[in-house]
């Protein structure tokens, strides 16, 4: 079947294209690449990836693009999924004879929901979904599709045995490709990250067991299965060879410095075909690991530090110390490591003074940036659970993740701490850690180092201010 597989027009800047554990508008406007949907499309002959949020196509313009294929598959997520239907919806009315199927942590979850919401969703892929859409398109009948949850001419629904997880991980082809092929590249920006950048992922789970965090417990698995170095280090040259203009390589896996020795080899491997990196990673690699990555291109860590209180970090299953953290953070600097830190405000134990307590810790380690997200209890996750079991969510239990224009809420609220609170929280966390004056210096002084910086962090700062003004209306 000729294939589309899709990510449909959403919020401008709404970061769910890579199928994060933050789907909402940044603060920044920012894309990461849908590599979700290209994995799959590069087991598809013939088959197109189109990334409408990033190239800034309106619903009219996608539906023409889209109504010259058999077979369209999009990606959704909790906040973006009554919009993808309804774009679904209006493509059936345009071309009845199209097949839809979805694919993404929401329907994964919920399949027999999300195929009850709309009668123009044909089918959802559940776990991990490509080698499903691989057998949708080759045209195998739908009853035959493990992994599959699809809609009878009766309009009743089947699901189908579920489909075991892949674990020869080098068998999928590379996915950077399908980005030369498909996607504008200049479209996909990242504050932290150089211009222009691309992800990719070289494994896939997660051994971590935080409970907020949605693909491992939805999609990938509490079983981090990799790909092999060589296999690793084949695309990377790849990327290098063919995409010169590519200024960074970001490896997105949930958490890439699990495995030491692993890392370590495929270290040294980039810093034979001497390119420039980042990663994910959590706040407790050792020095001498982190020395042999920086001696060969690492650049910058994305680090998931969620909260300043012990307590918290052990109610959200975190595995982790907040003074192994500092530990960590210190061998960054003095190996001159930079750091994108996240945290999230209104995690089960927070209270007026342990979000002060977060603040204060952010501001001594000092990443070189931040990001702040509210607690987020997706379907799916033992926090959505724990969230309806105490009553935290609205009374009606629906779940107001993001505003209509894409900016996340805070859904979860407390009896000694309210939504209200926790969502202007993030404001003051801001404020507090950006405006002082050795932060600003700091600042000041990266974008003295070009005039791409300078007009880059200029262009931020607007994004940033305008963020602020509208958070706190």
């Amino acid at each position: 079947m000729k294939t589309l597989f899709l990510q449909a027009p959403s919020f401008d800047g709404f970061d769910g294209g890579a199928g994060s554990r933050y789907q909402a508008k940044r603060e920044i406007r920012s894309f990461w690449y849908p590599t979700w949907l290209a994995q799959p499309a590069a087991m598809v002959p013939g088959s197109r990836v189109l990334d409408a949020p990033a190239d800034g196509l309106s619903v009219e313009a996608t539906l023409d693009i889209a109504q010259g294929y058999d077979l369209v598959v999009i990606h959704t997520s909790t906040p973006s999924f009554p919009t993808d239907a309804l774009f679904a919806q209006k493509l059936k009315e345009r071309k009845p004879s199209v097949m839809i199927g979805m694919v993404g942590a929401k329907v994964a979850v919920d399949p027999h929901g999300s195929l009850g919401a709309s009668a123009a969703i044909d089918w959802v892929g559940r776990e991990e979904f490509d080698y499903t859409c691989k057998e949708v398109a080759e045209g195998r009948p739908l009853k035959d599709v493990t992994g599959l949850s699809y809609r009878l001419a009766d309009g009743s629904i089947e699901h189908n045995p579920p489909r075991p997880m892949i674990e020869n991980m080098d068998a999928l082809p590379f996915v950077a490709p399908v980005y030369k092929r498909d996607l504008k590249i200049d479209n996909y920006f990242i504050g932290y990250l150089k211009h222009p950048y691309v992800s990719i992922y070289t494994g896939r789970g997660c051994r971590s067991r935080c409970t907020f965090c949605l693909w491992p417990q939805t999609v990938g698995g509490h079983r981090y299965r990799v790909r092999s170095v060589e296999n690793v280090l084949e695309e990377v040259k790849w990327i290098r060879d063919n995409m010169p203009e590519v200024k960074e390589i970001m490896f997105d896996d949930d958490t890439f410095t699990d495995f030491k020795p692993r890392v370590e080899a495929i270290a040294r491997g980039l810093g034979k075909l001497g390119v420039t990196w980042s990663c994910n990673a959590k706040a407790n690699v050792p020095y001498s690991t982190l020395k042999i990555m920086k001696e060969n291109g690492l650049r910058l860590l994305l680090v998931g530090y969620e909260s300043g209180d012990d307590q918290i970090l052990l109610n959200i299953k975190k595995g982790l110390r907040t003074d192994i953290a500092r530990r960590f953070s210190e061998d960054c600097r003095k190996l001159g490591i930079k750091i994108h830190g996240t945290f999230i405000l209104g995690l089960p134990g927070e209270t007026r003074e342990t979000i002060q307590k977060t603040i204060a810790y952010a501001k001594e380690i000092n990443p070189h940036t931040i990001q702040v997200s509210l607690a987020a209890p997706y379907p799916g996750t033992t926090l959505y659970k724990q969230a309806v079991e105490n009553g935290w969510l609205e009374e009606n239990k629906v779940i107001n993740l993001v505003s209509h224009e894409g900016v996340q809420l805070a859904a979860i609220g407390y009896p000694h701490l309210s939504r209200e609170d926790i969502y202007h929280g993030l404001e003051e966390f801001y404020k507090r850690f950006y405006f002082r004056p050795s932060k600003i210096w700091e600042i000041v002084r990266e974008m003295l180092t070009s005039w791409e910086m300078m007009k880059r962090r200029l262009r931020e700062g607007v994004e940033f201010f305008r963020f602020l003004r509208a958070h706190e209306a």
